[in-house]
Parts: structure tokens; C-alpha cells; sequence
């Protein structure tokens, strides 16, 4: 089911790098960014209310409140870099190039999660550099 969920995100990832485009033509990219991410907080609580977890929010563990922590502030400077570079740049251009997160995740995986490296992997990171610097050269 993974795979579904992952294909479903690049399909809306990339919906939001048109949108986005778009929608910073006029204003400043910062504002719209904050604008972005109010929508997605009435969405993702109102999914997590109609659900029925908000009563699991006092079992989460301050481990987990801590890499929660950091990964939103990882998410919201993505976000304002993306979207900066998305309102000088083409969107050809800038999502590629912010694709290179997949090549340093992966990087990251082996390192600090210590993921299996395989041959397979490392063809598809290699790859996936090549095309993002195609695309910026």
C-alpha cells in the first residue's frame, strides 16, 4: 500500500509546485507560504478530529515530541526556501533540483537510520543526481 501513498504524494507534490508557482506570482513568498501552511493545519487536524485521535495526542512521548519538533521546523524552512525559489525560478527547474532531497535522504538513511545500502539504491541516488544537474546546467 506504500508505494499507492508514495505515488499519490509526487502526484500532489507536483500539483503544488504549479499551484505554488501560480500563487506567488503577486505577493510575497513568505506570506504565501504562511497561507499554504494554515490550510494544511485546518486539514490535517480536521482529518485527525473526524478520526477520532485527538485523545491520543497525551500518549506521545517526549522522544517523539522532540523529532515531531524538529521535523515540522525541517518542513516549514523547506517550504520557504521552495517557494522563494519557486518565485524567481521556472518550476522545470526548481523542482528538480529540490528533488536532490531524495539523493540526501537516502544519504542520510545510511548514515543515521543505518538502511541497507544496496546497488540498486545507489544506481537510483546516482541518477537522480544526474538528471537534477541536467536540469540546472
Amino acid at each position: 500500500m506504500w508505494k499507492y501513498y508514495a505515488l499519490l504524494s509526487a502526484c500532489f507534490a507536483a500539483l503544488t509546485a504549479i499551484f505554488a508557482k501560480v500563487g506567488v506570482k503577486d505577493i510575497n513568498s513568505d506570506l504565501a507560504t504562511a497561507i499554504r501552511t494554515t490550510i494544511i493545519l485546518i486539514i490535517t487536524w480536521g482529518i485527525v478530529i473526524i478520526g477520532n485521535h485527538l485523545g491520543e495526542v497525551k500518549e506521545i512521548t517526549s522522544h517523539t515530541w522532540i523529532f515531531l519538533v524538529l521535523s515540522g521546523a525541517a518542513t516549514g524552512l523547506s517550504w520557504l526556501f521552495y517557494f522563494k525559489a519557486l518565485q524567481s525560478g521556472n518550476v522545470s527547474q526548481v523542482a528538480p533540483i529540490d528533488k536532490l532531497s531524495v539523493v540526501i535522504t537516502i544519504i542520510l538513511s545510511f548514515f543515521i537510520l543505518k538502511e541497507p545500502v544496496t546497488l540498486k539504491v545507489i544506481l537510483g541516488a546516482v541518477f537522480i543526481t544526474a538528471g537534477s544537474l541536467i536540469m540546472l546546467l
